[in-house]
């Protein structure tokens, strides 16, 4: 292993004390969160008087993750697509005496027509 390569004892410590902190941070703030959402206030208490702060990290982050990729979901696929050098519009089709006829455009169609990848996603 080069020398470069091989793990210091100064570089695992600090490995170690920043995957122990992310670790630590993260389930205090998922233990908080299930800890409020567990326990009603009594309607006397000082956090009866302030009332819903607001949603939980878990509903931040699920609905941050939701809004960071919607731009990359809207994206076209095939930057080719409605042109005439699109290399994906090619279709193969056969039919074998009365057989109905198969044929591989319903697979590509939706790349060459401009699709996104929130139009290839079920429910999109």
């Amino acid at each position: 292993m080069a020398s470069h390569a091989a793990p210091s004892p100064r570089r695992n410590s600090l490995l170690r004390i920043g995957l122990t902190l992310s670790v630590a941070g993260a389930a205090l703030g998922m233990g908080g969160a299930a800890a409020q959402a567990a326990t009603p206030a009594s309607p006397g208490s000082p956090a009866a008087a302030l009332g819903h702060l607001g949603p939980s990290p878990v509903q931040v982050l699920t609905g941050a993750v939701g809004h960071a990729t919607a731009p990359v979901a809207n994206l076209q696929l095939d930057p080719l697509a409605k042109t005439g050098v699109d290399p994906l519009d090619n279709a193969v089709g056969t039919q074998i005496a009365d057989f109905k006829p198969v044929s591989t455009a319903l697979l590509t169609s939706p790349l060459t027509s401009g699709g996104a990848l929130k139009d290839l996603l079920p429910g999109g």
